[in-house]
């Protein structure tokens, strides 16, 4: 247990109860501190939340759905996540329709993906096989600081050479047929970032190998499901949470030793005030948002009649056409326009979870991209995107939620402009997030420490920001570098 020091009203307070700022707050708990966690919102999430956006009875996440890291991620893996809920892993964690009624499928096993790619199967597997292989340490290497020597040498040598391969101009070379290359920039546009670039490559590289080592899991119940875990493990071990309790000063706040932000940099500087040093406020002020998306949730008549019924069977589909296409779109929002045929992000979780909807019936979350701060209301070019490689589509639609990138932001504050990432996610800014430091969570206000995703490594449903700020809050301000046990066994320290 971590030494407790003076009288505070609270141990430690986290404002914000994304998966990050519980995280914190979890970690903190553990290690038997008094916790308290603020929301402005009526439900804890965040970008993990789920709610009923069209019709009574569909369930839609409001933002993150599917969950590759669900099982890679460290502070996941210490949670037991995967003992506290209920996952489906689909057979096929992603598809990429193609015109003809063709589409590259992205089964959980390699080999069955390669041999479907035909000519381009050996090459696939050549970039992928090594790190499926090492998919946990491929997880363990990106899911920490950049600034450090990396644990497994080998896998960040093999990483990072296939990173300046995909990121490159090169990233065709591989390939002689269209599908395995739309395969993989379908995953790296995930980002949002100009196409080819490394921090493109690296993520969608790192999210592929998840695809085809445990899969891309889809929690039954919906993306609340994992906020509803962390927040009973953070009461079952004294914290609690306070929702409907916005802050808007570092003053508001009770009194104690540390103080953990699931905020971005911004909102940093905007609930500091006159404590933040000069220095580090204009290097915040440096800190550089992205591009942002505009969401577009689905209530269904029947599943999406997919051109290629393979893809029925997918979790996520990525619809775009060829790496070409999907780069040119891309690349348009990139330069701050509004491309006619968009990538588009898809996923059905209630073909795998019926309770997402009533019987027969179905949700379908999407979203695209587009310029940060975008008014533009995409329902439309969605559809079209999905009519495109769903012929009918149109016909299967009882309701529609659609929000602009500015409606996004007006929902979670942490997504500036719309960009979900809360930063862009580029290989600099991935290094210096928010800052460059070892430490790039705690900040130079005393006991004030930065746990979003706008902090190392960046962003995803993975909790690992916030648990690395309660680790280095319980190093400075509790003087303890034991980890707490996290595990659903146990409520103890080690």
């Amino acid at each position: 247990m971590a030494a407790r020091r003076g009288s505070t009203e609270f141990d430690a307070v986290v404002v914000g109860a994304g998966p990050n700022g519980l995280a914190a707050a979890v970690t903190l708990a553990r290690a038997g501190l008094r916790v308290r966690v603020f929301e402005a919102a009526d439900q804890a999430g965040g970008g993990a939340s789920t709610r009923e956006l069209t019709l009574p009875g569909f369930h839609h996440d409001v933002c993150s759905a599917v969950h590759p890291l669900a099982f890679e991620s460290r502070f996941f893996r210490e949670f037991g996540l995967r003992r506290r809920v209920e996952f489906a892993i689909p057979e096929v964690s992603f598809a990429h329709p193609l015109d003809g009624g063709r589409a590259g499928i992205a089964y959980r096993d390699l080999d069955r993906t390669a041999e479907a790619l035909g000519a381009d199967g050996r090459a696939y597997a050549g970039l992928l096989g090594p790190l499926v292989e090492r998919s946990t340490r491929v997880a363990d290497f990106t899911g920490s600081s950049l600034l450090r020597i990396p644990p497994d040498p080998v896998t960040a040598v093999a990483f990072g050479l296939r990173a300046l391969e995909q990121g490159t101009p090169v990233w065709n070379a591989r390939f002689r047929e269209d599908a395995a290359p739309a395969m993989l920039v379908g995953v790296a546009a995930h980002t949002i970032l100009h196409l080819p670039s490394l921090a493109a490559a690296g993520a969608g590289l790192a999210l592929t190998t998840y695809a085809h080592a445990g899969g891309w899991p889809i929690p039954i119940g919906g993306s609340q499901s994992i906020i509803d875990a962390l927040v009973d493990d953070l009461r079952a071990h004294g914290g609690d949470v306070v929702l409907e309790h916005p802050v808007t000063a570092l003053a508001e706040l009770p009194s104690a030793h540390a103080t953990l932000l699931d905020v971005t940099p911004r909102a940093l500087v905007r609930l500091a005030g006159d404590a933040m040093p000069d220095g580090y406020r204009r290097a915040l002020e440096r800190f550089r948002y992205g591009g942002g998306v505009a969401k577009v949730d689905f209530a269904l008549s029947e599943p999406v009649p997919w051109a290629d019924p393979d893809v029925r069977r997918a979790g996520t589909v990525h619809l775009g056409g060829t790496r070409a296409e999907v780069a040119d779109a891309e690349n348009e929002v990139d330069r701050g326009r509004l491309p006619d045929r968009p990538y588009v992000l898809v996923s059905q979780p209630s073909l795998f979870d019926p309770s997402r909807a009533p019987d027969g019936k179905h949700t379908l979350w999407t979203y695209t991209h587009v310029p940060a701060g975008s008014t533009a209301d995409r329902q439309e070019a969605v559809i079209r995107q999905i009519e495109r490689f769903a012929p009918g589509f149109r016909d299967t639609i009882l309701a529609v939620s659609s929000r602009t990138a500015v409606d996004v932001e007006r929902h979670n504050p942490n997504y500036p402009g719309g960009d979900i990432a809360a930063g862009a996610p580029t290989l600099w800014q991935m290094v210096r997030r928010p800052v460059l430091s070892t430490d790039p969570w705690r900040t130079p206000i005393p006991g004030v420490y930065l746990a979003s995703a706008s902090a190392v490594p960046g962003p995803g449903v993975h909790g690992l920001p916030g648990w690395y700020a309660a680790r280095s809050a319980l190093r400075h301000e509790f003087g303890t570098r034991a980890l707490p046990d996290l595990s659903p066994r146990t409520g103890g320290s080690s």
